[in-house]
């Protein structure tokens, strides 16, 4: 592992970043990476810049079209299925927004090619999965869309969190609906084995 790097090579300095690790999570880390002492520089979690919104109601594909029609700028819609990236997509595209579907199951040569449209700003919004974020570097995204819950309330302050990295004013929604509350009951029943 890295630790056994740093026995051979101790004068190469080590730097460990993390969006959101605990204290102990933290302190684990610098363990592992074998730090000489312990030193960590935190920011913080308040985002003053981004305005969480819950909207509630029936019709999901017309307040998200409502969203990015009234908030200018680069957009990520996230999804659970991949199905729901190419048909909401698709919609979006019907209605003249530059959007595109992004998840695991297509092929390397294809993410990266629209990841790359995406970030020069050549494709206004991105429809994923939560394949879609790891290691993003855009600073400029205006708002982040969930159409279903995020499976954990850490997935959520990650992905919301892709917004306004710039500082500037940007938007998180959550649009709920109908059945969602049942899915979300169902999906961490699935989650565990029965007693």
């Amino acid at each position: 592992g890295i630790s056994a790097v740093r026995e051979r090579r101790p004068e190469i300095p080590v730097l460990a970043l993390t969006a959101s690790a605990t204290t102990e999570v933290a302190n684990d880390i610098m363990e592992r990476l074998a730090f000489g002492a312990p030193h960590v520089i935190r920011g913080s979690f308040q985002r003053p810049e981004l305005a969480l919104w819950i909207s509630k109601g029936e019709d999901k594909q017309g307040r998200l079209l409502r969203i990015l029609r009234h908030v200018p700028g680069t957009a990520i819609v996230y999804v659970r299925e991949r199905r729901s990236t190419t048909r909401m997509a698709a919609l979006l595209q019907q209605q003249g927004i530059p959007a595109a579907a992004y998840h695991a199951g297509l092929p390397t040569e294809e993410r990266d090619r629209i990841q790359q449209e995406w970030t020069e700003g050549r494709l206004r919004c991105m429809v994923a999965t939560n394949a879609f974020g790891m290691g993003i570097d855009k600073a400029d995204v205006r708002v982040v869309i969930h159409l279903e819950p995020p499976p954990d309330l850490e997935s959520y302050y990650q992905e919301a969190g892709r917004a306004g990295r710039d500082g500037q004013a940007a938007y998180a929604f959550r649009l709920t609906g109908p059945g969602d509350q049942e899915r979300m009951e169902d999906r961490l029943a699935a989650s565990y084995p029965p007693l």
